[in-house]
């Protein structure tokens, strides 16, 4: 017999069945749970580590450090200091308003430029407030733990000698580059290769870990120059007080070791300190005796003379006749200050003859003068390397009229950097040997190529000394206890519609000691004033303080004994 249950049996039963299910299905979903959890813990895990890190992995920049520029001795003349930038997630700066006065103050701005700057930028993760700030100013920004706030750690160049310096080593841009002078010339070398490392960031943009190395910095190379700082700071102080004294607009010292070829020294003024980038104007920092040409007037005489001597005819003792004081050429009359009449070519160095100089161009073949003033360098680029230098001009000879031919002998027609006038000197100074001038520091003798025959660059040479002498152009270039041998050089500067008649370039090219040259040295002052205008009154003085200090820091025995006490002879010839 069926037994009917009761309703609430029913019930009971039916609940209890529904529980079941519940259990089945929740059983049935952690299952599911489970299997997933498995699936992307174990069995897919490397692979989503792989993608998440994909989305918030970023390859970082690790700031290589620029080479340093040093003098031959090493003395620091350029490196790279720490400095830091600040920057800001504006999104997450901009969540604290409150802050942004702070920080504003920090940064030595007004609160309204930070404000429009942070709100202005909120769809960016990454904005630049300030660049190159010394660490203890970055560090006491960093100090205020405000949110959105960080630094990044890069290198500022400095040059310990400032404006002593400036115009031989340029500077560097923004992204530590070099834009001028040896910064820019040995950019290769100089610069650094950046690192790159793996870095994990948060939604934001902050590092919370460093993950791994791709490519470790590569450092740049250190630059040994072939700079003597002290004869630097020396030429410097020298060009500076001319400057001044005679009111010039412009001037230039080089001092090279006519032994190597080294550059030991190059100034200019006006001068800039590479450290302000306030006076990055180019009219500043560009490096006259380089880049600017010049008609180099009578310091050009010595190397039409050795064209005459090589020629076989002229000798040291051949008489030249100058009278009546000028000679006409053409249509033109080249003249002296005073009618010197027949004269040695001594004299005519010595008295500047203009009318000497024009006859013993004049009889020479056209060629050979030119081959000779190409022979020393003029007209074409040294093999400094200096970035941006003029070739100067020397036109063919097959251009040349009569006219040409006297006024190249006496330095117009004819254009030349001091850079490359002091080449000429140079090569004059080591007797025929044209060694590449150049701004490394050499190691052991350095060969050169003979371009003028020993003896007539020996005649020269002795023949030059005639103009340091009281009856010369240039008395004021004599160095106590020192043969000095060199050549003055006035020239009217080119202006719109031909030439001025009162601006001068003022020029002195010369070499110590003169028996056996050791450096050589050119002057350039431009536009001096005050009454004094010729190289012999402006730029020999400034020769004599340069070489005569520079002779004695290199401990170079006098050659000239004749006037030296001797308290002073002991002191200059005693090893130091």
């Amino acid at each position: 017999m069926k037994v009917r249950r009761t309703e609430a049996q029913n019930s009971a039963y039916q609940f209890k069945q529904r529980g079941w299910w519940v259990i089945g299905v929740l059983a049935l979903v952690a299952i599911v749970v489970i299997g997933r959890a498995v699936d992307l813990q174990v069995l897919k895990h490397g692979f989503l580590a792989e993608q998440g890190a994909e989305r918030f992995m970023r390859n970082a920049k690790i700031a290589a450090h620029r080479g340093a520029i040093v003098d031959r001795f090493g003395e620091p003349l350029a490196v790279s200091t720490p400095v830091d930038t600040v920057w800001v997630n504006p999104t997450e700066l901009a969540a604290a308003p409150d802050q942004l006065p702070k920080l504003a103050k920090a940064l030595g701005r007004d609160n309204d430029w930070l404000t429009r700057r942070v709100t202005s930028n909120l769809e960016s993760q990454y904005l630049v407030l300030a660049k190159q700030l010394q660490p203890d100013e970055a560090e006491g920004i960093k100090s205020l733990h405000i949110p959105g706030v960080y630094l990044q750690r890069e290198y500022r160049r400095f040059y310990p000698a400032g404006e002593v310096t400036g115009h031989l080593l340029g500077f560097t841009g923004a992204e530590d580059q070099g834009q001028e002078g040896l910064e820019l010339g040995f950019e290769q070398k100089l610069s650094g290769e950046d690192g790159i490392k793996r870095v994990i960031q948060d939604r934001l943009g902050r590092v919370v870990e460093n993950v791994d190395s791709i490519r470790a910095p590569r450092p740049g190379e250190e630059l040994v120059t072939s700079i003597d700082l002290r004869i630097q700071y020396l030429a410097y102080r020298a060009l500076k007080s001319a400057i001044a004294e005679f009111q010039a607009r412009a001037g230039s010292v080089i001092v090279v070791d006519v032994r190597t070829g080294e550059i030991l020294a190059m100034v200019n003024q006006p001068s800039f300190n590479p450290n302000d980038h306030a006076q990055f104007e180019v009219a500043r920092y560009r490096n006259r005796a380089a880049l600017d040409i010049l008609e180099p007037g009578s310091s050009i005489k010595p190397f039409v003379v050795a064209a005459g001597l090589s020629s076989g005819k002229f000798k040291t003792d051949s008489i030249v006749d100058t009278s009546p004081g000028f000679i006409r050429v053409g249509s033109h009359v080249i003249e002296d200050e005073h009618n010197w009449g027949p004269v040695d070519i001594a004299t005519i160095l010595a008295k500047s003859s203009n009318v000497g100089m024009a006859h013993i161009a004049l009889s020479l073949e056209k060629k050979d003068i030119w081959q000779t003033l190409t022979n020393v360098g003029f007209g074409r680029v040294t093999p400094s390397g200096f970035p941006g230098e003029a070739a100067g001009l020397l036109s063919n000879y097959s251009k040349w009229q009569p006219i040409t031919v006297a006024t190249i002998a006496h330095g117009y027609g004819i254009s030349v950097t001091p850079l490359q006038l002091m080449q000429a000197y140079a090569t004059l100074g080591s007797f025929g040997i044209k060694r590449p001038l150049t701004f490394r520091r050499q190691e052991g003798p350095v060969k050169g190529e003979r371009v003028l025959d020993a003896q007539v660059c020996r005649d020269v040479v002795h023949m030059l000394e005639s103009v340091i002498t009281p009856e010369g152009t240039a008395r004021r270039a004599a160095i106590h206890g020192y043969r000095v041998s060199g050549k003055t050089g006035t020239a009217w500067k080119m202006m719109a519609g031909g030439y001025s008649t009162n601006k001068f370039m003022a020029v002195f090219g010369g070499m110590v000691p003169a028996g056996a040259p050791r450096l050589a040295a050119v002057v350039v002052i431009d536009e001096p004033t005050g009454g004094y205008h010729q190289g012999g009154q402006v730029a020999a003085p400034v020769f004599s303080t340069v070489m005569g200090g520079a002779l004695r820091l290199l401990s170079v025995p006098p050659d000239d004994l004749s006037n030296v006490p001797s308290a002073t002879l002991v002191q200059a010839v005693t090893p130091r």
